[in-house]
């Protein structure tokens, strides 16, 4: 067997329907029931501390809530919200949208988890730095040799995943978008100079740059991206009913075969809905927990309820209108190649184009490409970095940021296929111990949840005292931890 067969093999288990997908989706199925919903009933006031109050004067942390918020969107708003969309239509049909949706309402839930563990069980580290994430708080929240395996186990997946998913392909993906958009004008060493010298100069100033960064960069790539896309939704306004109609019709019937598109049964439908739902807004993967546990708040139920946005946003709206533009452009069975397959690349290019913005259309498309990567770069940096600092100490920070900014220039000059099965391998292997965790620790999640919420549903109190810390042995049961 090839190596590149083997890793595909190892790739298709652990992303297939045994493993991950429903362990991440049950989790979220799960953390819902037994936080009653806390994604619905407390989604408006969450937007509103978020997007509208953006901090907790009174609350420890190094960033605030908002720059925590859009350096977590920044890692997660990625070429998985145009690309992943597309890919999904193209292989589950319409459907899979739907399937999507479901991932992101009960994903919801469990990035709140993460994020509230994250906040919790922060602690400082040696340069008074706030300090969080599974590699934190699954050796705080577990005793016991069980807390530290899984702890270890994320901080190693998540420091090297990070030069994958993080890093090298979306680097890559910027290059071949600019050397596409300019027939070749703009190459691949150019654009890795610019990534190079511009990571650089935001990763070496450490959280507080990134946050002020991307608290300017996400809200601009996203009003741009949907500013456009409203235009695509307007001109086919006669066709949004019939996309919505598709999207839930297929989903638990199937799609027949349109133009060169070979129909898809509900089974892909939800196969590909899933997997890109997952792989778009990352929710149970622990990642923006380490962001979460950097923010300034009074409590870790408002961080994570914050925190708990992302998903909505990455999900329900972003995600939304990629799918609609597409389906009601009706280009997702109209781009069929000669033998009859798809070519899910330029779905999205060609919805745009098909409006009055023509060739514009196609520039708002590469232009959020190119943000949406940049900025999954700049957030994944912190997310390794933190890490690496967990396993090795403080000495590793700077190295890691001088070599991950390096790295960035060698995903625009080579080639990436085996890096994107390898770096899709170390996202699922670094989920599996955050599951874990986020499962064992639901009760004290779903506890603590309803009695600051009994207090404060509405998220105007900055001043209700959190639990103490408490850890979990197996065989040993809880006890108060300092």
């Amino acid at each position: 067997m090839q190596f590149d067969d083997f890793l595909d093999a190892i790739d298709g288990v652990i992303w297939g329907p045994y493993l991950l997908i429903p362990l991440l989706l049950g989790t979220g199925v799960i953390l819902t029931f037994r936080l009653k919903g806390v994604q619905l009933r407390s989604l408006i006031p969450a937007l509103k501390l978020g997007l509208l109050k953006r901090k907790d004067d009174s609350g420890e942390g190094d960033i605030s809530q908002y720059q925590a918020l859009t350096t977590a969107l920044a890692a997660t708003v990625g070429t998985g919200n145009i690309i992943g969309v597309a890919t999904a239509i193209s292989f589950g049909g319409p459907g899979a949208v739907f399937w999507m949706w479901v991932t992101g309402l009960f994903g919801m839930a469990s990035k709140y988890a993460e994020a509230f563990l994250g906040s919790k069980y922060r602690e400082v580290d040696e340069k008074g730095e706030q300090s969080g994430g599974p590699q934190v708080f699954l050796k705080r929240a577990i005793g016991g040799p069980l807390g530290k395996i899984l702890a270890t186990c994320f901080a190693i997946f998540g420091a090297f995943a990070a030069f994958g998913i993080g890093n090298m392909t979306q680097a890559n993906s910027i290059s071949v978008q600019l050397a596409n958009a300019t027939d070749g004008a703009v190459q691949g060493w150019m654009v890795g100079i610019v990534i190079m010298i511009t990571t650089g100069l935001v990763l070496l100033g450490g959280i507080t740059r990134i946050g002020k960064m991307t608290a300017g960069l996400v809200p601009l790539m996203i009003v741009l991206y949907i500013g456009g896309g409203i235009i695509v939704l307007v001109a086919n306004a006669q066709n949004l009913l019939p996309a919505f109609q598709a999207i839930f019709v297929s989903a638990f019937t199937g799609s027949a075969a349109l133009g060169g598109f070979a129909g898809a049964g509900v089974a892909l439908a939800m196969r590909y809905g899933m997997a890109r739902g997952i792989f778009s807004n990352e929710s149970g993967m622990g990642s923006a927990s380490i962001v979460a546990a950097a923010a300034q708040t009074s409590h870790p139920v408002r961080q994570g309820l914050v925190s708990m946005t992302q998903t909505f946003i990455d999900t329900m709206i972003v995600v939304s209108f990629t799918a609609l533009v597409i389906l009601s452009s009706g280009g997702w069975y109209n781009e069929a190649k000669d033998d009859g397959s798809l070519n899910p690349g330029i779905f999205t290019q060609e919805a745009f184009q098909s409006t009055f913005l023509g060739g514009i259309g196609t520039w708002i498309v590469v232009i959020s490409l190119v943000f949406f990567a940049y900025s999954t770069i700049i957030g994944w940096s912190y997310y390794g970095e933190r890490c690496l600092v967990s396993l090795l100490g403080i000495k590793a920070q700077i190295p890691y940021r001088l070599l991950f900014t390096l790295v960035t220039f060698a995903g625009c000059v080579i080639e990436l296929t085996t890096v994107w099965t390898i770096a899709d391998i170390l996202n699922g292997l670094m989920a599996i111990p955050n599951l874990i965790g986020l499962l064992a620790l639901s009760g004290l999640v779903a506890h603590e949840t309803a009695a600051y919420l009994k207090k404060d549903p509405t998220l105007e109190l900055d001043n209700v005292e959190p639990f103490p810390l408490r850890q979990w042995t197996p065989g040993q049961g809880w006890k108060e931890i300092e």
